[in-house]
């Protein structure tokens, strides 16, 4: 049965999520391939790692277009306040599935990843400024800290779905409860 290119990746993201400094020789034993095979898809570790990086942007790109990310920047409170919960959950998923890349600074050296990161982020720091414009998000905090926070949010959901600490299923309102509320007890005096 010949392995292609897409179920390549797709076995090489779990093994690298279980041992992110995993060599092509391991990758291509957990894959259950050759070393060979794997070389004829991927030249170097380099070179797989661009691929799914490539991977992973598409579907944070994917996250922020159906979240509306872009549009909620010039919309209502309400609007902004819904594209940050589908973006807070959209990127729940994209966490768990390319947990090795969140703290894979290797990657962000690769020059158009860099660039690709870039890019992606800005449309979220102007989602955030606009929250922050909206009343949604605190405006004496810096922009870029809130975004560092959802990162710290995400690296903090990807850990504990690993070790079973929460269910999926409660992820999405934990993440933004957590983003949205924080972790201290408000009394309403």
């Amino acid at each position: 049965m010949a392995v292609g290119r897409e179920q390549l990746m797709t076995a090489a993201i779990q093994h690298l999520n279980r041992d992110p400094t995993a060599s092509m020789a391991e990758l291509a034993e957990a894959v259950g391939v050759s070393r060979a095979t794997l070389h004829r898809h991927f030249t170097s570790r380099e070179e797989l790692m661009v691929a799914l990086g490539q991977r992973a942007y598409d579907q944070w790109e994917r996250v922020q277009l159906a979240a509306g990310v872009t549009e909620a920047v010039s919309g209502s409170p309400p609007e902004i306040e819904r594209a940050l919960a589908a973006l807070l959950t959209g990127l729940i998923e994209i966490a768990d599935e390319y947990g090795f890349g969140l703290t894979d600074h290797a990657m962000l050296l690769h020059e158009e990843l860099g660039r690709r990161a870039e890019a992606l982020e800005e449309r979220e720091l102007a989602l955030f400024a606009a929250a922050q414009r909206a009343g949604l998000l605190r405006a004496d905090l810096p922009v870029r800290w809130v975004s560092s926070t959802v990162y710290g949010l995400l690296v903090a959901v990807r850990e504990s779905l690993r070790r079973g600490d929460i269910a999926r299923r409660d992820a999405p309102r934990l993440i933004i409860e957590t983003f949205l509320h924080g972790a201290s007890y408000r009394s309403d005096s």
